[in-house]
């Protein structure tokens, strides 16, 4: 769905030059409320415009792409492989003797690992005391 511009690059097929102003619009609104010049309700409307202009593009291209359903299968197909496309695997980790693990299964545990480790690091002695006396207020209550 992607179509080369005169530049060399790629933008979006729902990307109208029309959109492409609106957005230079957007950066300049954005620049001179940063200066000063603007307020921020006008770089706000400024935002929601581009919004719209760009929920509105997306809307009218996947409905023309739907219309045309009959005429170009593979225009279609192409569109729906776009929005489908996921991210790729993890890559090899090294774990903590320094092996690359390539396995899923040890993937995850040593990622499992890791962010436990983040999330249940022992707490200062301080917040642990404050902890410990919120839970006793607590058992008093109920």
């Amino acid at each position: 769905m992607n179509r080369k511009t005169s530049t060399g690059g790629r933008r979006p097929a729902w990307m109208s030059k029309e959109l492409l102003e609106k957005l230079k619009g957007k950066k300049e609104a954005y620049r001179m409320w940063k200066k000063g010049k603007a307020t921020w309700e006008e770089y706000r409307d400024v935002v929601r415009e581009c919004r719209d202009a760009m929920r509105k593009a997306k809307a009218h291209l996947e409905l023309n792409v739907a219309r045309d359903v009959k005429d170009n299968k593979k225009g279609f197909f192409k569109y729906i492989s776009s929005k489908r496309k996921t991210r790729e695997n993890v890559g090899p980790l090294p774990n903590e003797v320094g092996a690359l693990v390539t396995e899923d299964t040890e993937k995850v545990e040593l990622l499992n690992a890791a962010f436990a480790s983040v999330f249940t690091a022992k707490a200062s002695p301080q917040e642990s005391q404050t902890l410990e006396e919120r839970e006793k207020v607590w058992k008093k209550e109920h």
